[in-house]
């Protein structure tokens, strides 16, 4: 007889940040609210900045606890460097592209556990130690910045896969295309930031073993659903791409690793094709809680039990005012908009300034009168949505510029996504599976026009 699952639920979501999510991603704080209460004890540890800035709509108010871990990126969390840097573990580093707030915070750190990832992991050990046995079922939720840059870590980490640099280190990595062949990177610089990540990756590698440490000692495997997620990935020179610019959302960034212990499960690779809206199904799944309106997300509940080898034949991805991506499992299309990528509506509920700190003047452009109530597809939450005309500013996601080319890869014979096949046979079976996702999560007609669909 398999091991009971008591509803008791550790959820890892590690971060690399930024703008990517999956067109029609689902959200329903009714059910959300639901599934804490029925969650018995909810618990979220985080150390993500951008949620208490404007625009984070408070989300972490609705757990039965929370605690925010101070200091990481664009937290201001103190205003001026450590006047001594006595004892400081932080090594001398070259000035980012912009200037964030943790360039003033990573002075004060003292040792490596006051870093934010180190601190986020030790608290989310103590939690399982001290706290959860208290609950008969309980989801801990450890939202985790890190591996996002700055890729900032002490010795010895920091050496530890370049061990010959010499000088200042290079812990914000630019955002940009054509990074060596446009002269913006050398190739010694960019190996360096390679090596930084690949430090930075150990590094919370190494504090993510105090979780899962405690998992042990307290023999919580046994009735506990353990699942590590992240956001996205980050170009570090494939294509030459450096960061997340306006670029396609090649695999380099969208696909991303999912790993899931399950209580009664035997280890070992699941070939699925999964998006990470279906995480937000799988937790409702597990905790017997039915989301208000239409979600776009499924249960991988089956595909953990082994009840069934596919939950999905596609998924959807793209950033928003650019292009829109479907994969299938074997192939991934990029389909550009049109070159004048209008008619596009930013739809929102909560039209917040949504602010860029590295940025204080930019904001989101303004409702105007041609704004008009609408509703979120596929439910009855009202939204703002707001056109936008040829020539009008538009939010900055949307403000790169367009160069109408279709991209299509085979990714079983071409995993790297060098041989693009757009313009063969094989494209236009891949409209056709786009038009059929965008109608199964019924897209607002902006989208079918703008990408030359209709």
């Amino acid at each position: 007889m398999e091991p009971q699952l008591r509803m008791r639920q550790i959820h890892l979501d590690f971060h690399t940040s930024g703008l990517i999510d999956d067109v029609g991603a689902d959200w329903d704080a009714d059910a959300f609210v639901e599934r804490n209460r029925v969650a018995g004890t909810p618990m979220v540890l985080l150390d993500i900045p951008l949620l208490f800035e404007t625009g984070g709509e408070n989300y972490h108010t609705d757990f039965g606890g929370w605690e925010y871990v101070r200091g990481h990126e664009s937290d201001p969390w103190r205003t001026v460097p450590d006047p001594s840097w006595a004892g400081a573990p932080a090594l001398p580093v070259r000035e980012g592209w912009v200037h964030h707030a943790y360039d003033e915070n990573r002075t004060w750190f003292r040792e490596e556990a006051d870093f934010p990832g180190p601190r986020t992991m030790a608290r989310a050990a103590r939690w399982l130690a001290e706290e959860a046995p208290a609950a008969d079922r309980f989801l801990l939720f450890v939202d985790e910045f890190d591996p996002h840059e700055p890729f900032d870590v002490p010795e010895p980490w920091a050496s530890r896969y370049d061990p010959d640099w010499d000088g200042p280190r290079v812990i914000w990595p630019p955002y940009t295309a054509d990074a060596v062949a446009g002269g913006h990177l050398d190739e010694a610089t960019a190996r360096h930031i390679r090596a930084n990540y690949g430090a930075k990756l150990t590094f919370v590698d190494h504090w993510l073993g105090r979780i899962l440490d405690e998992l042990d000692r307290g023999d919580l495997w046994d009735d506990t659903a353990v699942v590590l997620c992240t956001d996205h990935g980050h170009y570090l020179g494939e294509h030459d791409v450096f960061g997340k610019p306006a670029v396609p959302v090649y695999g380099t960034l969208g696909h991303i690793p999912l790993l899931i212990a399950w209580p009664g499960r035997p280890a070992g690779p699941v070939d699925a094709l999964t998006t990470s809206v279906d995480l937000h199904a799988t937790l409702c799944d597990v905790f017997g809680v039915t989301p208000g309106h239409r979600t776009h997300g499924r249960s991988l509940v089956p595909l953990v039990t082994g009840d069934a080898d596919s939950v999905r034949d596609w998924a959807l991805t793209g950033v928003w005012g650019q292009r829109v991506q479907v994969v299938d499992g074997h192939r991934r299309y990029a389909r550009s908009p049109l070159p004048v990528n209008r008619p596009l509506s930013m739809w929102s509920n909560r039209w917040s300034t949504m602010p860029i700190p590295a940025y204080p003047g930019l904001r989101l452009p303004r409702p105007d009168d041609r704004a008009r109530l609408d509703r979120m597809p596929g439910s009855d939450v009202p939204v703002i949505r707001q056109p936008y005309g040829v020539g009008d500013p538009v939010p900055y996601w949307g403000a790169a510029e367009v160069d109408g080319r279709h991209l299509l890869f085979d990714t079983d014979d071409d995993p790297a996504e060098e041989h693009d096949r757009a313009g063969t046979p094989a494209e236009a079976e891949m409209e056709e599976l786009l038009r059929h996702a965008l109608a199964d999560v019924e897209a607002p007609d902006d989208q079918y026009e703008r990408l030359g669909l209709a």
